[in-house]
């Protein structure tokens, strides 16, 4: 996300079908904030040579109907 990890955590906020969790090896459709998350460990130089910026956003997608995920991710794109 070009705005940062504010936009980042606004866009998952706005998701309605993605869960905000890591994998947990389900088949359903799951949305995290690396930076904050899974990489909170990391300095920030770590980070950027990981290729993790603060608004990078990692989605997982699941077996949803295709459409009810594209839907999700536009209208948590274009509010």
């Amino acid at each position: 996300m070009k705005g940062g990890a504010a936009e980042a955590q606004a866009f998952i906020d706005r998701l309605q079908i993605f869960s905000l969790l890591a994998n947990v090896a389900d088949v359903k459709s799951l949305v995290i904030h690396p930076a904050s998350t899974t990489h909170s460990q990391l300095s920030e130089k770590e980070l950027a040579e990981q290729g993790i910026k603060p608004g990078t956003v990692r989605l997982s997608i699941g077996t949803e109907h295709i459409d009810d995920i594209i839907d999700d991710l536009e209208q948590a794109l274009n509010f």
